[in-house]
């Protein structure tokens, strides 16, 4: 699955005026639907650092295109927090359950290139750096969790430990029975209802 960050950044870096429009709308009227998941965040400062990131040099990544791409993989990003040193505020995939477009996924390139049959298109961990996010980790996915219930039906890869993933492993997570479940599984495997989910800081 391609995405807009396999083209050329010169011509497609930016959003044209009224998908622009389109996203901060839908950005804005989730991030009112959900005002527990930031409580103290005022939207319309949130806007201003995101039209503000559009006047960056044209061969970085656009933050504006990264969270249209988190939306059209089944993302549902919004502001999740706001880290005060870096002047950041902290976008989040909230979908209620693992991106649908990020599904079927092994954990990384690795993994991909060790199947021998039935290879998935792509790995999470290659996905995850087309689209320009971060994959969760443990202690972010369960601080994720406390802002509501995330992955009752599907489960997403959480980022994997070196010492895990030297040994053929990858971790996923899930919410099931009122609680966070971490397990395992090699990291070639795929299932249907297994993506992952992103951070991106704004």
């Amino acid at each position: 699955m391609k995405t807009i960050h396999d083209m050329n950044p010169e011509k497609h870096n930016l959003l044209s005026a009224a998908i622009k429009e389109e996203l901060l709308n839908t950005l804005k009227a989730r991030f009112e639907k959900n005002m527990h998941r930031h409580s103290g965040i005022n939207w319309e400062q949130v806007r201003a650092k995101l039209e503000a990131s559009q006047d960056g040099p044209i061969d970085s990544r656009n933050p504006l295109m990264t969270l249209s791409e988190m939306e059209r993989t089944g993302g549902e990003p919004d502001v999740i927090g706001f880290d005060a040193g870096a002047g950041a505020y902290i976008f989040c995939d909230c979908s209620p359950e693992s991106p649908a477009g990020r599904r079927s996924l092994c954990y990384d390139r690795e993994a991909l290139d060790a199947r021998k049959e039935n290879k998935p298109e792509s790995s999470a961990m290659e996905m995850a750096a087309a689209i320009g996010i971060e994959m969760l980790t443990v202690d972010q996915y369960k601080e994720l969790q406390k802002l509501g219930k995330f992955d009752t039906k599907t489960s997403s890869w959480i980022k994997t430990p070196d010492y895990i993933r030297k040994l053929g492993g990858a971790i996923f997570a899930e919410y099931r029975y009122g609680h966070v479940f971490i397990f395992h599984n090699s990291a070639p495997s795929y299932y249907a209802a297994r993506g992952f989910r992103g951070m991106l800081r704004i």
